[in-house]
Order: C-alpha cells, then sequence, then structure tokens
C-alpha cells in the first residue's frame, strides 16, 4: 500500500505557503501534487513585523498563529481537492510553520527558535494528524535546529559513487554535502534571495527580480561587495545556522550609509554577487563536489544561476529537477519525509549537521480526534 504525506513550507521570504503531497512506495519517493498559497499581504506585513521588531504584542503573535494555522490548513485541503485524494488516505501533515525568530547562540536570550502556524488547527480543519515544532527538540540536546534539510537530501539525491552539493537557495541558502563513505555535512551559507527580494520590493514594487534582469542591468560596486563579505557570520566554523536576524535590510543599509550614493541596480547588482561568491566560497571551503544541484527559488534566477556557474568552474551546476524533484517543491517534499520519519519514529536530524548531542526523532505529533 502506498502511504501518503502532505509537507507545508513557508520559508525566510514570506513569499507563500507551499504544499507538496509525496507519494511513498517501498522507499521509493515521489512528488505527485503541488500548491502555492498566497499569504494576504496585511498578514505578511504583521509576520514580517514579527520577524524584525525588536519587541512585540502577545495579542499580534497569538493572532498570526492562529491565521497561520488556518491559511495551511486551507492550503492543505486545495492540494488534496486538485489531486483529488481522500483525506482519509494521508498518512499525516508535516508543517515546518513561519520562523519568526531564530537564534541558535547564546546571546539575546538564545539559544531558541520559534516557528508558528497552530498545527493544532492544521489538524482539526484537515482531519489529517498533524506533525509540527520539528527544530526545538534538535535545540534542546545542543543543537542550531538547522539546517534539517541535509539529510532529506542525503536520502533523496545522495549517490554512492559521486560527491554532491545540494545547495537551497530559499531566504537564506544551505549546503548539503553529499559524499560517499563520508560524513552527512550541511549548514547555512549565509543569504540567499532574502536581500535581493526586499530590495526590489522597496524599489521596483516587485516581491523578486524576476530572472535577475534588473541585477544583470547594474554593475558590481566593488567597496561594498567587500564589506557585505566581511560579514563575521561567513567566517564561522560550522554547525552554524542564520536568518534575517543576520541579513537584512536594516543590516544593508548600514553599510550604505557613509557609502557615496549607489545606483540600485547597483546595489542589487552587488547582492547577486554577495550571494554568489558566498555560497561557493563556503562551499568549496569543505569539498570538491563532482556535480552541484541548486533548489529553493534561488534556481529560477537565471543570472545568479550563470554567476554560480562562473565561481564552480567546470564543475556543472544545475536544477534538482534533474535528479526527480522541481526546485520549488524541495523543502516541501523534505517536511513530508520528515513527518513520515516521525510517524515511524525514525531520527529526522544529524549530529554532524546541528551539532545536536544525538539523533533524535523530531516534531510533535498533532492528531486530529
Amino acid at each position: 500500500m502506498k502511504d501518503l504525506y502532505v509537507g507545508l513550507m513557508s520559508g525566510t521570504s514570506i513569499d507563500g505557503i507551499d504544499a507538496g503531497l509525496l507519494e511513498v512506495d517501498n522507499n521509493q519517493y515521489r512528488l505527485i501534487e503541488t500548491h502555492n498559497h498566497d499569504i494576504p499581504a496585511e498578514l505578511k506585513s504583521q509576520l514580517e513585523h514579527l520577524s524584525t521588531a525588536e519587541s512585540f504584542s502577545v495579542d499580534d503573535f497569538g493572532g498570526c498563529d492562529r491565521q497561520l494555522g488556518q491559511l495551511f490548513a486551507q492550503a492543505v485541503n486545495t492540494l488534496l481537492h486538485k489531486a483529488n485524494i481522500s483525506k482519509s488516505r494521508v498518512t499525516a501533515v508535516g508543517s515546518h510553520g513561519q520562523t519568526v525568530r531564530h537564534r541558535p547562540s547564546t546571546e539575546h536570550n538564545g539559544p531558541f527558535t520559534l516557528q508558528i502556524g497552530d498545527p493544532n488547527i492544521i489538524a482539526v480543519e484537515t482531519g489529517i494528524d498533524t506533525v509540527a515544532d520539528f527544530r526545538r527538540k534538535d535545540m534542546a540536546t545542543g543543537g542550531q535546529a538547522a539546517p534539517l534539510a541535509p539529510v532529506f537530501h542525503q536520502a533523496f539525491f545522495g549517490d554512492d559513487r559521486i560527491s554532491r552539493a545540494v545547495i537551497n537557495i530559499g531566504g537564506i541558502s544551505n549546503l548539503s554535502k553529499l559524499s560517499p563513505n563520508e560524513d552527512l555535512i550541511g549548514f547555512d551559507l549565509g543569504p540567499g534571495n532574502r536581500l535581493m527580494d526586499a530590495w526590489s520590493q522597496r524599489h521596483l514594487g516587485e516581491e523578486f527580480d524576476r530572472d535577475g534582469n534588473w541585477a544583470a542591468s547594474g554593475s558590481i560596486n566593488r567597496k561594498l561587495l567587500t564589506k557585505l563579505l566581511a560579514h563575521p557570520y561567513l567566517s564561522q566554523k560550522f554547525p552554524k545556522s542564520t536568518g534575517r536576524e543576520d541579513f537584512n535590510l536594516q543590516w544593508l543599509d548600514g553599510l550604505l550609509e557613509n557609502e557615496e550614493k549607489i545606483a540600485t541596480k547597483d546595489v542589487q547588482a552587488t547582492l547577486l554577487e554577495f550571494t554568489a561568491e558566498s555560497i561557493a566560497t563556503s562551499t568549496l571551503e569543505i569539498f570538491t563536489p563532482d556535480e552541484v544541484y541548486i533548489c529553493g527559488g534561488g534556481a529560477l534566477n537565471t543570472e545568479l544561476m550563470k554567476r554560480l556557474q562562473v565561481l564552480f568552474g567546470e564543475k556543472p551546476v544545475q536544477s534538482t529537477l534533474l535528479l526527480g524533484i522541481d526546485p520549488q517543491w524541495v523543502e516541501a517534499a523534505g517536511f513530508a519525509w520528515l513527518a513520515k520519519r516521525r510517524i515511524e519514529n525514525l531520527p529526522g536530524n544529524s549530529t554532524t549537521v546541528t551539532g545536536a548531542s544525538k539523533e533524535l526523532t523530531l516534531g510533535g505529533l498533532y492528531l486530529a480526534n
């Protein structure tokens, strides 16, 4: 009997809820339906505030938690309707939730990590058992709680003959080092699309720079690039993880404050180069992969992919579509897979990735009845 799981992901960019329906048949996996669910502008604005403000009201927090839970449930129900699949056939939903704060160090009252989107509401409104709160158990045993994707990447994309780098470029970028007969290694590399998207939203009124065309029209400002690459996170040793707390427009504005005015398109070109160089440099410091695969929204940025190919040299830089999963849906598939691991009481983390003291089953189980 084939098992079905739903994965839900809302990432650092808060650009929508990705829902994927994963079919599992004797350890063979297939993503059979997908759905992107909009987040209303007002709620998105509130989530941006929760993610960046030094303080916020408990009422705002609780309201967003409930609204997101309802949206996640709607995403699941819409996905199943598109697939013409009864909820009774789905074993569980795996919901990442929306990260509103990630503090893996002891600074700022850390370490802690916080994702919202009430899983009780998801379970009740879908009628499907729901797994959520995947990160905090890893952190409770000394881990970074991120990234969680590498264990999934190893299961899906690993090859016992080929060394691969799988790089997810969402709001933040992260690396999975998949090398035969070697420990799995993974960590957050630094900025992904987040800075480029935020700059586009501010100056173009567009959610993102389509194909990187605006960045391609500008010129890299080397002085600004040097300042960007000097961010202390980039020189930290792994295990490590980061988020919009480190890479945001407020930080960028501070770097631009004492500079001569730089054209907005040149800032965008520099941000793209910063993203590409931070990804390639940190990856190549760890190993020289035979192949490089990109997933996440960054795989759709033509200019970014061109720059990554240049920086990785002769190693082919390709989309995970060639390995069987569209790059936009890898994270949703990953949380469906993590839900399966939780239901089967199997580990969902890797000590060599997060730095946790042991492998653990991750996530709390919220029953529909």
